[in-house]
């Protein structure tokens, strides 16, 4: 396929426009351009949709060019070999691609619409118990520069549910310590304040010293929080392979990602009794219903112990 067919132009055209139209981070354009230059190859390939090929489309296909039909079959070939979760972020990739061309004149019509989206499967978020949890932040050892900044970060993920990427973000200025908060730029480069614990800013406070005495690197404001060996900004898939080797050290078979401590961190609050819209907002979630899924966790483990503890089940 070529690189400079008149669908891959488009393609460029759109995701360029996505950081200043909607606000999107530079991970998320990429997965929009992984959605859709895969999109592109299988249309190229001599066997795709639609079957048999028509003359018109022995070249490049144009985005004017490409049908419903062909949509259809791309997604037949994708529940192949993707879960629904993944064909319907590709499908809702396709959506917002050709909604902006035809928005800008580029096409008449829309091809995607009238396709649904696959039903996707119910799953519960993987959380950490509190015992867990508690073992796992108190397994890694303060005995060195890098162990304490992995404590910082791990009981900073915990106390504040943050994403990984919001965490890698995190500037000295970001934290305020007197007054218990952090500011976070979440998706969409939305900002919004959320709570840490005194435990999290105690470590932060006890890495940050260390730093200083050992490297001779400050406070500067709007220098990262967190920083490798290097002096640089940790990236989120480095925060990623620490958190699975102290996983593995500490002995816990569940699979756990920084993610997991995010779904724990919503899961611990709303078991205690926090406010469903409280948990909203510090998780940054702009629907509620994004935030209700771990409502599920609590529901589940109600109805166990109504089933173990009640005498006329």
């Amino acid at each position: 396929m070529s690189s400079t067919s008149p669908l891959m132009d488009a393609v460029r055209s759109f995701v360029e426009a996505l950081p200043a139209e909607k606000g999107y981070s530079v991970h998320t354009c990429r997965a929009y351009t992984r959605d859709l230059e895969e999109f592109s190859r299988y249309l190229h390939e001599p066997n795709a949709a639609p079957e048999p090929r028509r003359p018109e489309f022995d070249g490049a296909i144009a985005p004017g060019q490409v049908t419903a039909a062909m949509i259809r079959s791309y997604l037949g070939y994708l529940h192949q070999r993707n879960q629904k979760s993944s064909i319907a972020r590709k499908l809702s990739t396709l959506r917002s691609f050709f909604k902006f061309l035809v928005r800008k004149g580029l096409v008449e019509l829309n091809p995607v619409e009238g396709i649904l989206t696959p039903r996707r499967e119910k799953t519960l978020p993987v959380y950490l118990s509190v015992d867990a949890v508690f073992r796992l932040l108190e397994s890694i050892e303060t005995d060195s520069l890098q162990a304490t900044r992995n404590r910082a970060i791990f009981e900073t993920l915990y106390s504040c549910g943050l994403r990984v990427s919001e965490l890698a973000g995190l500037n000295v200025v970001d934290l305020d310590a007197a007054a218990g908060t952090l500011k976070v730029l979440g998706k969409g480069d939305r900002e919004r304040l959320v709570p840490i614990g005194r435990t999290a800013i105690e470590f932060i406070d006890a890495y940050r010293l260390m730093l200083k005495a050992q490297t001779g690197i400050g406070t500067m404001p709007n220098g990262p929080l967190f920083l490798n060996l290097q002096g640089r900004r940790l990236t989120t898939r480095s925060i990623a392979r620490i958190l699975k080797k102290i996983v593995t050290a500490c002995g816990i078979l569940t699979p756990v990602s920084p993610h997991t401590l995010r779904h724990t961190f919503a899961t611990h609050l709303l078991d205690a009794g926090a406010d469903l819209r409280g948990v909203q907002e510090m998780l940054g979630h702009q629907n509620l219903s994004t935030t209700q899924k771990y409502t599920h966790v609590s529901i589940d483990r109600l109805m166990d112990t109504y089933d173990r503890a009640h005498p006329r089940k």
